[in-house]
Parts: structure tokens; sequence; C-alpha cells
């Protein structure tokens, strides 16, 4: 199986889980809170891991500053909106990642050149906005992540159809699925988002693990195993969207007419992010 983790940085916030089968169709689907509960849920699964990607800092070994493959996908993400956070020893999070102590208790290779068996699972790093950059040609990420309720509701029903239309997603038949997407769809309040964004998260991570082990040449690793490294899509070369003199994205008004949300110039304004 293939292993997408959209991991909390604490044990505080909710971590979302879902695997995909070899073919590539989601499997399974959820979220949990403690390191107990993710280790409950991979116990759980039927088939043995052979490739985990996390959306968190994995390997972090440097004192202070960013890491190199953070300004490695700054610099070919960040006109889209999708730089990293600086990760480092100095971050009480960070000292050691949760990821690496992850990886650690469950044996899963670090090094990006090894791609996983059942043997010997690999973990790899992602970062799920990238991802979505570089998969879809989106001209910036979608905001789902902060700001008002309608525009992250409208940004997130976008990204569920988006990723409705990967083939081997398997989306539209998975029962869990459609539970996702209709709390998304009836959502009023910002709580309702945050109980399934990371498992919208989880689902992406687990498609870029399969990926990786089934379609590598159409990954890229940003850095290198040593210092920490991010597998993402390569540098996209198509065009940002331009932003208005106010800083928002020319076309934002059409992403929340995604959702059938009222466009009017006092319409909700997505707000930058990165989650």
């Amino acid at each position: 199986m293939y292993i997408g983790i959209d991991l909390a940085w604490s044990t505080r916030r909710r971590t979302g889980l879902a695997a995909v089968g070899d073919a590539g169709a989601l499997v399974s689907s959820g979220s949990a809170v403690s390191d107990a509960e993710i280790d409950d849920w991979l116990g759980a699964l039927s088939f043995p891991v052979v490739t985990v990607a996390i959306d968190a800092p994995l390997v972090v070994t440097n004192a202070t500053g960013m890491r190199e493959c953070e300004k490695q996908v700054g610099k070919a993400y960040g006109r889209y909106d999708a730089s990293c956070h600086a990760s480092n020893r100095s971050i009480p999070y960070f000292d050691p990642p949760r990821a690496w102590t992850l990886a650690e208790q469950h044996g899963w290779v670090t090094d990006p050149s090894h791609r996983g068996s059942a043997e010997r699972p690999a973990a790899v790093e992602v970062y799920p906005h990238a991802a979505m950059v570089g998969l879809f040609g989106l001209g910036r990420i979608l905001k789902y992540k902060s700001g008002p309720v309608l525009a992250r509701r409208a940004a997130l029903v976008e990204l569920l159809e988006r990723m409705e239309g990967i083939a081997v997603l398997g989306l539209s038949g998975n029962a869990r699925w459609r539970e996702v997407r209709l709390a998304v769809e009836e959502a009023t309040r910002p709580m309702h988002l945050d109980r399934v964004e990371d498992e919208v998260d989880a689902v992406m991570c687990a498609h870029l693990a399969w990926l990786w082990h089934r379609v590598p040449q159409s990954l890229h690793v940003f850095g290198d195993g040593e210092t920490g490294c991010i597998v993402a899509p390569p540098a996209p070369s198509h065009l940002p969207i331009p932003r208005t003199r106010a800083g928002a994205p020319a076309d934002e008004d059409a992403v929340v007419a995604v959702a059938g949300l009222p466009v009017s110039e006092n319409a909700p304004r997505l707000s930058p992010d990165r989650g």
C-alpha cells in the first residue's frame, strides 16, 4: 500500500491519513491525533506498506534558517504562493521532527534513492500545495486553509473536483470520499472544513507516494537525503496568475464561483497560507 500522511507538527492537532492500493485507487482515509492512533490506523491496513509520503518536515539537520530543499521549492513554486516555512532544530517541533520519529519507529527508509518495498518501506517528504500547482497546472495555490469560510469552501470544492479528475484514484466510487465531499459542500463554519481538509491533503499525499513508486519520472527531488528533501513535480513552466493592485489573484472571483457562491465586490477574499 501507498500511504499519505498530512502530519500535524504536534499531537494537539489533527493528522490526515490515507492509503491507496497497488493500482492507485483510494482504499482508506481518515484522521487521528495521537501517535498511538496513527499506529492503530496503520496496523489495521490489510496489505503491507510500501511507500509513505508525509506532508511535514522529515529530515532536519540545520540549527537555524531554512533547509536547502525549502529554498529550492520556494525558487520553483514561490511565484505560485507555494513557498515553505523554515524548518530548523531551534524550533522545538523539529528537534527531532515528528515525521522523523514516526519513520524511525516504523522502520521507514528516508533515503530518497530508495523507493520502497514491503520489506523496507520508504518515507519521503512532500508538499501538497506545490504538488497541486504542478499536477493541475494551477496559476496559484488553492486557498482552502484559512480565510472566510465561503471562500475556503469554494477553494476546497475546486480541489475535490480536480482530484476527482485523477482517474487512478477512483474517488467517485469511494464511499468515504463522498462523505467528505458532502461535508465540504454543506460546510457553514470553519470547523466543518477543519474536520476534513487534512484528510483531503492526505489523499493527495497518498497519490504522491504511489507516483513516487510507480511513475518516479513525474516527480523531482528538491534537496538531498542528508540535509532534507521534498518530492514534488518539477518546477512548473506555466505562468502564475498575475496579482491585482490590491495583492489578490486576478481570477479569485472565478474560484469563488466554482461552488456556486455569489460573486460581488464584497465577496470573501482568499488569504495567503502555507498549509
